[in-house]
């Protein structure tokens, strides 16, 4: 009796990583699967109303503004990624790391202040009638950038980097001697770049690209502000200004299909990279360059990051001084945001780490037993929430959350446990968005943990809770430091998710900047975006320094 009971309980505490693993795996699911549910479950007539009123036009807009981020991507991050390892100038690097800076900057931010800076009596438009001796906007104006071409300039500054950093890596790792092969059979550089450089970073480009297109795809603010009533938007309006959730789910479902269609484009590009990946007989010289064609390509380089980085950080940094001067302080609005915001996101990354952390671990100490694969599974599923933008995943989060409140309802004598509009909720909302971040941070922390380790231990009498414990965490602190500083940051930018399942009365730093600009303000929201900002700095730093080392 004793050795069935000692069987059973060891068996039982076996089981409770992969109950984890599936519990979270399930946690993911269960948005998406509400989502579909809910929107063939309500009143079909939606369907013929949104097909002919709706989404043709959203659906048209969002397809236009993904088009033209994704061509500006391309430019941007390819022409950056070729000029920095190809070419050696003075500046280059500095460019290596400060291509990486417009990342610190959300894209409502950079909507935000082009939409101040080239207001009609902002500074440029107001220096420019000044010297050309114009006295009222009525005189002289330069053309509106809130339309289509403002918003893909914005995006396109803004998620260029995606593209930047994938197509860096793989230039650095192309093998000289195919270049130098093309050019000695006669081969000029520009058809070397075209016929042999590009082919062969294309999987590189495709998953650039496609994270680059999910980031465009998930924004609202930027869209809002700058007058491009895309698919995320017609979700967010649907549910805020008419109420209508089976109307929101089914544009969120044909957001889904996008989405679906980007995975696939860049699962596509990855089984390709099986032929770029050339043996790195000897790294590629850079080709040194000097006076003009050094100052062209230091002046080329610098473009995108005063751009996307430089001059909205620069004006936000001075509307802020000057905001403070102003007032003698911040309001206290403002203060309880920056609370707010703090908070949500602590609370954010202790879960989200805890999360991933169980689903990582279950697939390591699963890997020799019949949960193996069930276990890589459940991982893969607990990464699809970085892939679905936060309007798609509070909309489907809205149905289960309805459920669980009044079935638990019911089993507590009908007493309300406020789940709707509460912080959990958005805890939960940014866990599912941000799990795919501690997931691979710890997938790749443990791989290099010897298996020699853990068999020491367990051969020592450990338990695996106890190794866990005593052997892998203290080895994969540097993973879990850095998974959790980009939680935090992602969880502090999140506007979209944040603005549909935030409570009453509740401000984050990215909502109340969402309102006053909405009103008009923009000076009381560049305390904030400031703020947003510095913090968005602190994952880029990291970046830059692995990015540099990688390079070197």
């Amino acid at each position: 009796m004793t050795v069935y009971n000692f069987r059973f309980s060891r068996a039982v505490r076996g089981l409770w990583a992969p109950a984890g693993a599936l519990l979270v795996a399930a946690t993911v699911i269960a948005p998406i699967a509400a989502l579909i549910w809910h929107a063939f479950g309500g009143d079909l007539t939606h369907w013929q109303h949104l097909a002919n009123n709706v989404i043709p036009t959203a659906l048209r807009d969002t397809l236009i503004l993904l088009a033209g981020v994704g061509v500006l991507v391309t430019l941007l991050g390819v022409g950056s990624a070729w000029l920095v390892t190809a070419y050696e100038f003075p500046g280059r690097g500095i460019l290596h790391w400060a291509l990486l800076l417009p990342l610190a900057v959300p894209t409502y931010i950079m909507a935000y202040s082009y939409l101040d800076i080239l207001h009609p009596i902002g500074p440029v438009q107001s220096t420019l009638r000044d010297w050309l001796g114009y006295s009222s906007p009525r005189e002289f104006r330069l053309p509106d950038i809130r339309n289509m071409a403002g918003a893909i300039l914005v995006l396109g500054f803004v998620l260029y980097p995606y593209v930047y950093l994938t197509m860096r890596a793989m230039f650095l790792t192309q093998a000289a001697n195919l270049l130098e092969a093309a050019r000695t059979l006669g081969a000029r550089r520009p058809e070397v770049f075209r016929r042999i450089v590009l082919p062969l970073a294309r999987p590189a480009w495709a998953i650039g690209l496609s994270l680059a297109l999910l980031e465009a795809l998930n924004d609202i603010g930027a869209s809002t502000f700058l007058g491009v009533k895309t698919l995320t938007v017609t979700v967010y309006t649907s549910w805020t200004a008419r109420s209508d959730l089976a109307a929101a789910a089914q544009i969120a479902l044909t957001m889904l299909l996008i989405i679906v269609g980007l995975i696939l484009m860049e699962r596509r590009g990855r089984a390709r990279q099986r032929f770029s990946n050339t043996q790195r007989m000897q790294p590629m010289r850079p080709r040194v360059l000097h006076g003009p064609a050094a100052a062209t390509a230091l002046l080329l380089g610098f473009l995108p990051i005063l751009i996307g980085f430089a001059i909205p950080a620069t004006y936000l940094v001075m509307e802020a001084w000057q905001r403070l001067h102003k007032m003698g302080g911040v309001s206290d609005s403002l203060i309880s945001s920056l609370v707010n915001t703090v908070l949500i996101a602590s609370l954010a990354t202790v879960v989200t780490l805890a999360a991933g952390l169980m689903v990582a671990w279950a697939s390591r100490t699963l890997r020799e037993s019949a949960w193996r694969q069930p276990a890589r599974t459940f991982a893969r599923i607990g990464s699809l929430g970085y892939a679905v933008p936060g309007t798609v995943l509070a909309i489907g989060l809205l149905a289960p959350v309805m459920l669980i409140e009044e079935l638990l309802g019911g089993l507590l004598g009908g007493q309300r446990l406020f789940l709707m509009g509460s912080i959990g909720l958005l805890v939960i909302a940014y866990t599912i968005r941000f799990l795919a971040i501690p997931i691979g941070a710890v997938e790749a922390g443990l791989t290099r943990v010897p298996a020699s380790l853990e068999h020491a231990a367990r051969t020592l009498g450990e338990r695996p809770g106890g190794t866990l414990r005593r052997v892998h965490l203290p080895l994969i602190r540097p993973a879990l430091a850095a998974s959790a500083l980009l939680v935090f940051v992602d969880a502090m930018k999140e506007l979209p998710a944040t603005l549909l399942l935030r409570p009453l009365n509740f401000d984050t730093l990215s909502t109340w900047l969402y309102a006053e600009a909405s009103r008009g303000t923009y000076e009381e929201g560049a305390v904030a975006a400031v703020a947003i900002v510095l913090a968005g700095l602190l994952p880029v730093i990291l970046l830059a320094r692995a990015n540099l080392s990688y390079g070197r």
